[in-house]
């Protein structure tokens, strides 16, 4: 009787990757977190936002927000650790995944650096604070290194398992 059939260890630079991955995510995770729990500036965008509620209204309204957020939060992380696993077990769906959520992260985060560098951030009224263009900085960083250490180890994707046709005829 045969056992499991064993996946071999990823490769260096996969594994690298996964890592990259789950990193990202975390750094991306801590700064949303931080930003939930700044109350004031979300009770201010609250009240902004609908001037008629009562303040028992706006402290219910960002106490539902924080904890919806923090659930997006905890999920996200989970996801992206479970496609970075999967990736790293040499499933290409997850690699293909991977690769399109990391481009749209690095192409945003470009984006989000490049409009603070021209002044278009700020003529459009969005205040970016220097912890979050460093966070954007590095979560574009890593997304983009984990996706070309990704690429670089393409033969661990490719391999297939085979079955002895002997062992299927005995």
């Amino acid at each position: 009787m045969a056992g499991p059939v064993s996946t071999p260890p990823p490769p260096k630079l996969v594994n690298i990757s996964r890592w990259l991955w789950i990193a990202s995510a975390s750094i991306g995770m801590i700064r949303f977190v931080a930003e939930l729990f700044d109350r004031e500036l979300l009770i201010a965008q609250a009240r902004r936002q609908n001037p008629a509620l009562s303040q028992d209204q706006i402290d219910a309204t960002v106490n539902s927000g924080i904890m919806f957020g923090l659930l997006i939060a905890v999920l996200l992380v989970v996801a992206y650790t479970r496609l970075a696993n999967a990736m790293a077990r040499g499933r290409n769906w997850a690699r293909i995944v991977l690769t399109v959520l990391g481009a749209a992260s690095v192409a945003f985060g470009l984006f989000r650096l490049v409009a603070w560098g021209s002044g278009m951030a700020a003529d459009l009224g969005v205040a970016m604070r220097p912890l979050d263009l460093v966070v954007v900085f590095v979560t574009a960083v890593l997304d983009a290194t984990a996706i070309v250490l990704m690429y670089r180890a393409s033969a661990h994707f490719r391999t297939r398992v085979t079955v002895d046709s002997n062992f299927l005829r005995s």
